[in-house]
């Protein structure tokens, strides 16, 4: 039968029309600006190379996956990845073209685990014994491994693990037990139902000296443990372990409880290339550097740094390009018959979306930063240099809390933007949003891991403070140093920064609120003694300042020293760090002034900078989201398309793709019937509740 809607179009100007103009009226050059900002690592080559492979295979279509139920969709995730496994063969691809696979297919892969915090555990933990015996059997899949850190009632507080890793030298064993029910290992991914090898991490307790019957615990140490039959797939005696049930995201993955019962491990199961107890007198070596224990978590953290710009930038190319399209009322100052206008147009809507875009930038070059600092860390690391080991620790651990604090807040505050599409299916964040939600939370909490900040930042500050007037081991300490001479010299001086005129400035204001506060905060803990605890408050906003000062910093250099930022993009990439800094110098301008970072003038005339920074950098705002060269396939939006038919997508979804509408209910309430003609009164349902 005809359907007479087939022929029906959007009224006018359409999306495709209005993105045309939209990019017509910027001088940017995408091309060169997504080189720029996506080409040093090969990224836009292998998303070349790899998108067309994934959009050939019927199992990776994304049409219908909105309305399948969890086990289903399970089910799928783990067959997509099995299948990215079979293309990597089939295609050769390097380690790298997988994860692009993975990052454009945008399921959380049930082997994610395997592939990130288990090899990198072993890579970095194990012994040069136990790498070449475990890293061949992971990197063949041999094995599919995950990490067992996190339990029920413990999750940041690594010191706090219950699960005991009890030393028996009568048989040389390890017995991991687990003594309460809080100590279950719990939000494990990878575990539930699909790793059959696991890192454990569990508190070491060996006999105390002279008294055999009496343990002592040496903190909590990685073990590497099989937990699952490997013909039969079941958990092994002694191993209960499953998949802990729905979550707001990550549909696709198994998070995992597991719990041991005096379950045996021989001595060869600890991780041993910085710690070790002898199998023959039980002795403890204890590792030269106690932060080592965590590397894993800290790569994890870096990474999660590093992804936080492409998260952000997929929602906010969604809101730029949906809201460049919609239109609602006209202006009320000009002829009230003319068109509608854009929603972008709307100052009250730009306020919510041109700093994210801009933050997308900040992201950018912070993580880039964070990654090189990491590579460069770890080299050291390997060289027996644990000097830098402590930044590297403070930087990931206030990156990770402020990075994905943006990112999460900006993917709601961008799909709250779109209006009453945006909560519909059709807006592509529901997926995104839901799953980036565990981010403020998974590898530290975003609260609690900045006290690990605010502590690094206290004893620098304090080693300045014995000795102002000496040149610091570091550019962080000598910045205090130089604070502590001009305070003592001149006292709390008005702010000379211009922040509205010179950009260099601007990163100095940024610096000297968080220096200032890192004062703050050590007057009050080292010299008037104050608890750890009632300070709490303090070192986050500590963290906070600290890590903004980065991001800040970081975006200016990068504008400052790369020769690869092409001149039809420089202005507008300045307007979007002056943008990004100012607009969070005045959400935290309190602080600024406080601080004496900022003048109250400066302060005074920061609203209208950031509305004037706006309105340059609107007509250029469609063609800076294209710049992220995200494909369709991955936003999966229908109000986000490159093309602009918004309308068009959203109707096909709601009247062709969705499975509901196939089905005729029976809507009389005094019939048992559910489906039309089925005889179904809903047993079938109820048998599944």
């Amino acid at each position: 039968m005809p359907d007479f809607t087939d022929k029906l179009r959007p009224s006018q100007p359409d999306g495709p029309t209005t993105l045309a103009r939209e990019r017509q009226q910027s001088k940017i050059s995408v091309d060169e600006l997504s080189r720029h900002l996506l080409s040093s690592d090969g990224f836009l080559e292998r998303q070349a190379r790899v998108l067309p492979i994934l959009q050939r295979e019927p199992m990776l279509s994304k049409e219908k996956q909105q309305n399948l139920s969890r086990p289903e969709r399970f089910k799928l995730g783990l067959a997509r990845a099995k299948l990215l496994r079979r293309l990597t063969d089939q295609h050769q691809w390097s380690h790298e073209d997988y994860k692009m696979a993975e990052y454009l297919v945008d399921d959380v892969s049930p082997y994610f685990l395997h592939m990130e915090m288990f090899v990198t555990t072993i890579r970095e933990q194990a012994s040069e014994a136990q790498r070449a015996y475990w890293l061949p059997l992971i990197e063949e899949w041999k094995i599919i491994g995950a990490y067992g850190q996190t339990e029920l009632g413990h999750g940041s507080n690594v010191r706090g693990l219950e699960l005991e890793a009890r030393w028996d030298s009568r048989t040389k064993e390890f017995v991991l037990h687990s003594p309460t029910l809080t100590a279950s290992k719990w939000w494990n991914g990878s575990l539930g139902r699909i790793a059959n090898h696991s890192i454990v991490v569990a508190q070491l307790l060996l006999p105390k000296p002279g008294s055999p019957d009496q343990y002592v615990s040496h903190g909590p140490h990685p073990f590497i443990v099989q937990v699952r039959d490997m013909k039969t797939h079941q958990p092994l005696d002694g191993v209960v372990i499953g998949d802990i049930g729905p979550k707001y995201g990550y549909v696709t993955m198994d998070n995992a409880y597991m719990l041991f019962d005096n379950f045996r491990i021989p001595h060869s199961a600890m991780l041993c290339r910085y710690s070790s107890v002898n199998p023959e007198t039980g002795a403890y070596t204890k590792p030269e550097q106690p932060a080592l224990v965590y590397g894993s978590l800290t790569y994890v953290r870096a990474n999660i740094v590093h992804h936080a710009r492409l998260v952000l930038a997929r929602a906010v190319t969604v809101a730029v390009r949906y809201t460049a399209i919609r239109r609602q009322f006209q202006d009320r100052d000009s002829d009230k018959s003319g068109p509608e206008m854009s929603v972008l147009d709307y100052p009250t809507v730009q306020i919510r979306i041109l700093p994210l875009l801009a933050t997308t930038f900040a992201l950018h070059y912070t993580g880039l930063a964070m990654r090189s600092v990491y590579q460069t860390t770890r080299n050291d690391v390997e060289q027996g240099d644990f000097r830098s080991l402590a930044h590297m620790h403070s930087m990931s651990s206030g990156l990770k809390s402020l990075c994905t604090m943006l990112a999460a807040d900006g993917i709601e505050t961008c799909r709250r933007a779109l209006g009453g599409h945006g909560f519909g299916g059709g807006s592509g964040l529901i997926q995104l949003n839901n799953d980036y939600l565990s981010k403020p939370t998974v590898e530290g909490d975003n609260w609690m891991i900045t006290q690990q900040v605010a502590a690094y930042l206290i004893k620098k500050m304090t080693a300045a403070a014995k000795s102002p007037n000496t040149p610091g081991a570091d550019k962080t300490e000598a910045g205090f140093k130089d604070f502590i001479r001009n305070k003592q010299s001149a006292g709390q001086r008005q702010s000379v920064h211009d922040v509205l005129n010179r950009d260099q400035d601007i990163v100095k204001s940024f610096g000297l609120r968080a220096t200032a506060l890192a004062y703050d905060v050590y007057e009050q803990r080292v010299l008037k003694k104050q608890s750890w605890n009632n300070l709490l408050i303090q070192l986050h906003k500590l963290s906070k300042a600290q890590s903004q000062s980065i991001l800040v910093a970081t975006f200016y250099e990068a504008l400052s020293t790369d020769n690869t930022l092409p001149n039809s993009s420089k202005d507008i990439m300045w307007d979007l760090y002056r943008l990004f800094a100012l607009h969070t110098m005045e959400n935290e301008g309190y602080e600024f002034f406080r601080c004496n970072a900022v003048s109250q003038a400066d302060l005074n005339n920061l609203p209208a900078r950031v509305q004037d920074l706006m309105a340059r950098i609107r007509p250029h705002a469609v063609k800076l989201v294209d710049s992220w060269m995200i494909p369709d396939y991955l936003l999966d939006s229908a109000l986000g398309r490159y093309d602009g038919r918004v309308y068009e997508d959203l109707y096909n979804r709601a009247h062709r793709l969705n499975p509901l509408n196939s089905i005729t209910f029976n809507p009389n309430y005094w019939e048992e019937e559910i489906v039309k003609g089925s005889g179904d009164n809903g047993s079938g349902i109820l048998s599944k509740l």
